[in-house]
């Protein structure tokens, strides 16, 4: 009996090896989704509301991600699926119209996501190699990053991990050596209280700070490649938020230090490349161009990696026409389905206000996703408390969201709906020329002796 229990570890822990996501892998996916062009364009743009409490809203901003990231960790160990946040809404609200509708709103919203994230390195190289963010320069650089991407991605995971964390790798270290100099160089006076706005302006800024770490959630949709998930997701997921918050809040200290509001408001595309300026000189804003360059291509790589997992899920399931499911390589059509839908969004859409409609609507996902979670709490051994919490913070985030875009966008109370209205019909079409409803992927066995017992009762 010994030998055999020896091969059977030798064999399980040969199985755990080969997967393509360990915990600093995971770790690494998540930082590199969420340490996108969000830190280098939110930083400006919240700051323009918050001015210099803008630190305390990222603060705040890291706590609700803490709290969202606990509630999907539980999550993705019960139901560990590539789907991710699309598996708990089956899971949570049945297999029905309403979780298949959040589900294709969900898998939209991140590909809208990705295409002006891919929109704004087009801009940074344009600038970067040309001076200007000519049109289109920025929509062949744009394609260009999707399309090296999608190549990396074709290959497998494996891959997506490796490149992953040599990007985040280097662009955390550019980071960290123009915070720790940018910190030296500080303006006491441009942080003083006397010259902050009203405190309300924390939360007006916090659907856009919280929207900078929104990128956590693709940890769960490496969960079928990731060893040991039991210990490593719960690990990744706190340890990618607790490094990307103490960056935030760094770099956010570092940026309001050294420039003054007007300036910030000015230049608040590039507030911290102009950040960089007095410890580096003109030298010092090239590179934190570059380093916006790599963090805009390694958001693109973490979530086109999460896009994929979920645009199969929802194929799997019956919610996406089967072709999304056939494989590619190492990976599946439905990779190359998102590459090509992502084109048409880059080069014909105002990639600013479908932006803002798209980050509401994936808030507004994830307070349902938790809502749900309460239901099922006694499934993932989650603690109530914690879960509430989850719900309000992103439910509020996504409120304060709407209520600031509101100023600039009048009819975002109309189009929040419409996004809704048009994902429901979507899934309504599906289901009549697919004749598929949408499904779980993780079944327990009460529910598959139930499913045995009813099929029995009809015969």
């Amino acid at each position: 009996m010994a030998p055999i229990k020896a091969q059977n570890k030798t064999k399980t822990e040969a199985k755990a090896k080969a997967k393509a996501f360990g915990l600093w892998s995971a770790i690494f996916l998540g930082i590199g989704s969420m340490v996108g062009a969000g830190i280098f364009i939110v930083i400006g743009e919240a700051g323009v509301i918050a001015g210099n409490l803008v630190t305390v809203s990222f603060l705040i901003g890291g706590v609700i991600a803490l709290l969202c990231g606990y509630s999907l960790s539980k999550l993705a160990i019960r139901y560990p699926s590539r789907g991710g946040i699309i598996e708990y809404l089956v899971q949570s609200y049945g297999q029905g119209i309403f979780s298949g509708s959040l589900g294709i709103l969900f898998y939209f919203a991140q590909l809208i996501s990705l295409a002006a994230v891919a929109k704004s390195f087009g801009t940074y190289a344009s600038a970067f190699i040309s001076g200007t963010a000519d049109t289109l320069y920025s929509n062949i650089f744009a394609l260009g990053i999707v399309f090296f991407f999608v190549i990396i991605n074709l290959v497998g995971s494996a891959l997506v991990a490796r490149a992953e964390n040599l990007i985040v790798i280097v662009k955390l270290t550019a980071l960290i050596i123009f915070t720790a100099a940018a910190l030296y160089f500080i303006d006491p006076q441009n942080l003083a209280i006397d010259r902050a706005p009203h405190a309300i302006n924390i939360f007006y800024a916090l659907g856009l700070t919280f929207f900078a770490f929104q990128g956590f959630s693709v940890i769960t949709n490496s969960v079928e490649d990731m060893s040991n998930p039991q210990r490593n997701m719960i690990l990744s997921m706190f340890g990618a938020i607790l490094l990307v918050a103490v960056l935030y809040l760094s770099v956010s200290i570092a940026v309001f230090g050294n420039l003054s509001l007007d300036t910030i408001i000015k230049d608040k595309d590039f507030a911290l490349a102009e950040a960089a300026k007095p410890a580096f000189g003109a030298w010092g804003f090239k590179i934190m161009s570059v380093t916006a360059l790599l963090a805009t291509a390694s958001a693109i790589n973490a979530t086109l990696y999460a896009v994929t997992q979920i645009s199969y899920t929802l194929a799997k399931d019956g919610d996406l026409p089967e072709i999304y499911e056939y494989n590619v390589f190492h990976n599946t059509e439905g990779l190359v389905i998102s590459g090509l839908l992502i084109i048409p969004l880059i080069l014909f859409l105002n990639l600013a206000q479908i932006a803002a409609i798209a980050a509401i609507a994936v808030l507004l996902i994830q307070g349902f996703t938790h809502a749900g979670h309460i239901k099922k709490r006694h499934e993932t051994g989650a603690r109530l408390f914690w879960i509430i919490a989850a719900v309000t913070g992103s439910t509020g985030a996504a409120l304060f969201a709407i209520s600031y875009t509101s100023n600039s966008m009048p009819g975002i109370y109309y189009y929040i709906p419409g996004a809704f209205l048009l994902a429901i019909i979507f899934e309504l079409l599906l289901r009549l020329f697919n004749n598929k409803t949408i499904e779980k992927q993780i079944v327990s066995e009460l529910e598959i002796i139930e499913e045995d017992v009813l099929k029995k009762l009809k015969i």
